[in-house]
């Protein structure tokens, strides 16, 4: 063409970027990668392909990690890792202040091989994902250096085992690895098996910035090798980025383990046009949204809601503009898209567009070039579609969207929150009251205002629902690579033999068994059955209710019909929890006669368990209008808010030790921060918790914030661990309880705060109170707002 014709047409040129310098460095790799495993690599064996996506063509061999190999890399964490936490916070942000200048260094050639393995183009990796995971190393390790004063009652959790996702090789591991060693980890971490050469060229800069031997060590192979790590013994924390049904998995296999977890799982996010937004940015913004990495990502906005008065315009706009995208080999610095991972994702992505056709909706994809040859797949619109079809519903993750319209406000939202899913929203109004209300209104962990696809490494990422649990960025991530370290003392609790009873049965005159609370009144249980309480010596103190799963059922009910209780200000709150300790002080005396009396405790200890516990209802009035989030200044021009938010429906489930103290200590930071509890009290123990329901009756306690249900804690545990409707379960006891609640919370991927079967000293503040359970009791929601020019 000539310098006129390409004036005409203004068509883009191609504009290669050499992969000559890759090539070169997967040459000295010509006979395959080993592990890297205790500072040095492993000789290459049971070699697979790890091909270019683009072309099919063979880019190197890479080894499959089996028992052995993960054995070994575990035990060299295990070694390194007490060495690398006594070198101190300044050592090791030394460290990975030159990981990040090193990642600086070679920032071309590991763009250029990211793009090659995965087949996004190099513009992406250039300009995206190599500088993003870079700022993670140079930001964490400002974390490094502030450790000893910003967590000084915190240790690193240990050995972490990571398994990240093919979407973002290089990102996902400067992700996860930056934080986990800033804190002074180690780390076995394996790469995806279709993308793990940037990992392997990974541990070449950590060879070369003096990393200990042992603290880094990575393992390829497929997911059986990421079973093994995840189900090592000797792991402490597992961090995992994927699949929702994957993310399943490993919650099932680490129940009861004590390992932390961290699942940055799926998502089907909602991108939300309304009528005064400025609709040339929005479809920019879905361009951002979903045309980004080929829609291969988490948080796509892969659900545009437009408004129904300005819908027609909006999809004439985006149409025109899909027509300009261009589509082409990664290595071509002009293409919006590249290739998709594999054949595999190509077959997925095509069958579910094909079949959301076959149900009735209506297919746009532009008549542009497409490459021949690898895998790839055109920017598609899909319009016309119920909001239940599985398109809509369930991740694609390729370059689709669906859109649908909405008239109102609440349908918006309505719409919106339809999805299992949680991870993020994207909000597109000019009118910033409107957007700031759907900010709030939308249950994701992530929220964009007229903006998307924006992360930082000093802001929280993570989702909600069964997007996942967790944060990683910024100070709340810091958290999931920390232990209080007063934990780490706590002794495993002691097993109290239940008293037999002094005499036979007796039936008494008149019926006074303690009724369940539910719903702001007394209700009795639905099976009628009651079950005796007893002294020590065997003595029947009374009866109260066999609660059942109909009953957790009324009861979680009643709490969702309380949702109004977490849109009331903080200062409410506060001022129900000191009426509450008030109410309790003026009834000391007989609380701790009841303690006496059900436990046999002294009339000192009795005494000193409900002047805590009055305490505590004043501790947690305090932190109610104090647990505030943050502003986060990220490098754009605007502001990221942290907003703490409240779980929703929790499920507590009591100690037998200090019954009223445990259920107080258990309950208060839940109600504090918005929560509705249904709560099961003490089994041998349950009168204090029944004899509460006087002193919540007089303390202006919403109905439903507070649901008490007696009965076999076991039991009832399982119910609440399984209710879809429940998002989350406390449950401290005995061993047997936390493994059952962390496994049967898979359900819809409920928060699960467990002790694991260790004794918890309920009258030391270190242990029993304070930010371990205001960070429980709570999720932070991350909302970009960008401002000025």
């Amino acid at each position: 063409m000539s310098v006129s014709e390409y004036f005409d047409t203004m068509d883009y040129g191609p504009a290669p970027e050499s992969d000559a310098e890759a090539r070169a460095w997967l040459k000295t790799h010509a006979k395959g990668f080993g592990h890297y495993i205790n500072g040095s690599f492993t000789k290459p064996a049971k070699l697979f392909d790890s091909v270019e996506p683009a072309t099919g063509a063979l880019l190197g061999k890479v080894s499959q990690g089996d028992k052995a190999d993960v054995d070994a890399a575990v035990k060299a964490a295990a070694k390194a890792q007490p060495a690398w936490a006594a070198l101190g916070g300044a050592a090791r942000a030394r460290k990975l202040y030159a990981l990040a200048r090193l990642i600086q260094r070679n920032a071309r050639l590991i763009a250029v091989v990211e793009a090659l393995d995965n087949g996004k183009p190099i513009r992406e990796t250039r300009d995206i994902d190599i500088p993003l995971a870079a700022r993670h190393f140079y930001h964490h390790a400002g974390w490094a250096q502030l450790q000893e004063t910003t967590f000084p009652d915190h240790d690193p959790v240990g050995v972490v085992g990571q398994v990240i996702p093919w979407n973002f090789p290089f990102l996902m591991l400067s992700w996860k690895l930056a934080p986990a060693l800033a804190l002074g980890n180690a780390v076995v971490l394996k790469p995806a098996e279709n993308t793990s050469l940037t990992a392997l060229l990974f541990a070449e800069l950590a060879q070369a910035a003096g990393l200990p031997d042992g603290v880094l060590n990575i393992v390829t192979g497929d997911g059986k090798t990421g079973a093994l790590i995840v189900e090592h013994d000797g792991i402490d924390k597992v961090a995992f980025t994927g699949s929702t049904a994957v993310g399943k998995q490993i919650r099932k296999a680490t129940a009861g383990s004590g390992k932390s977890l961290t699942l940055e799982l799926g998502g089907k996010s909602p991108f939300i046009v309304f009528d005064d937004a400025d609709l040339d940015a929005a479809v920019e913004g879905v361009v951002d949204a979903i045309w980004f990495n080929q829609g291969q990502v988490c948080c796509a906005g892969s659900r545009i809601l437009v408004q129904e008065g300005v819908a027609e315009d909006f999809h004439t706009r985006l149409r025109a503009r899909m027509a300009k995208l261009r589509m082409g080999n990664p290595m071509d610095k002009c293409i919006d898209l590249g290739s998709l991972v594999s054949p595999d994702q190509h077959a997925r992505v095509s069958g579910m567009v094909d079949a959301a056709v076959k149900a009735g909706a209506t297919l746009f994809q532009p008549d542009i070039d497409m490459p021949e040859g690898g895998s790839f797949y055109p920017p598609t619109l899909l319009t016309d579609v119920q909001p239940t079809a599985e398109v809509a519903c369930d991740e694609v993750f390729g370059p689709v969207v669906v859109s649908m319209t909405f008239r109102t406000f609440d349908e918006a939202v309505q719409l919106a929150n339809h999805s299992r899913y949680g991870l993020s929203a994207s909000i597109w109004s000019e009118t910033i009251s409107q957007a700031m209300d759907v900010a709030a209104a939308v249950e994701a962990g992530i929220v964009w205002v007229n903006t998307t696809n924006v992360m930082d490494a000093a802001v929280g990422f993570g989702g909600v629902k069964e997007s996942g649990y967790g944060r990683e960025g910024g100070r709340e991530g810091c958290y999931g690579y920390l232990k209080p370290r007063a934990w780490r003392k706590l002794s495993m609790r002691k097993p109290v033999s239940a008293p037999k009873p002094s005499g036979g049965l007796k039936l008494e005159a008149v019926d006074r068994t303690p009724k369940l609370f539910i719903g702001g009144k007394q209700a009795r249980p639905d099976g009628n059955y009651s079950i005796p309480v007893l002294s020590p010596k065997g003595d029947k103190l009374g009866e109260v209710g066999d609660g059942n799963r109909k009953d957790i059922r009324n009861a979680v009910e009643a709490a969702r019909g309380a949702k109004s209780w977490g849109q009331k200000t903080a200062h409410n709150r506060a001022q129900i929890l000191y009426y509450l300790g008030e109410n309790l002080s003026g009834r000391a005396d007989e609380f701790a006669s009841r303690i006496r009396e059900m436990t046999g405790a002294s009339a000192a200890k009795a005494r000193a368990e409900v002047d805590t516990a009055i305490d505590r209802f004043f501790t947690y009035g305090a932190w109610a209008d104090k647990w505030e989030g943050a502003v986060h200044l990220p490098p754009m021009q605007g502001v990221a808010l942290a907003i703490p938010e409240a779980l929703g429906v929790v499920g507590v489930i009591c100690p037998d030790d200090a019954p009223l103290l445990g259920f107080v200590s258990m309950v208060a930071p839940l109600i504090a921060t918005g929560n509705r509890v249904v709560a099961v009290p003490s089994a041998a123990h349950p009168l204090s918790a029944t004899d509460f329901y006087q002193v919540m009756e007089t303390s202006d306690v919403p109905a439903g914030v507070l649901n008490i249900v007696t009965g076999d804690a076991m039991s009832l545990a399982d119910t609440l661990a399984k209710h879809n409707d429940v998002d989350a379960v406390w449950a401290f006891g005995a061993p047997e309880l936390s493994t059952l609640v962390e496994e049967h919370s898979i359900g819809n991927l409920k928060r699960c705060f467990v002790d694991y079967g260790r004794q918890v000293d309920w009258h030391n503040n270190a242990v029993a109170e304070g930010e371990v359970y205001l960070r429980a009791a709570t999720q932070t929601k991350s909302i970009w707002v960008p401002y000025g020019a």
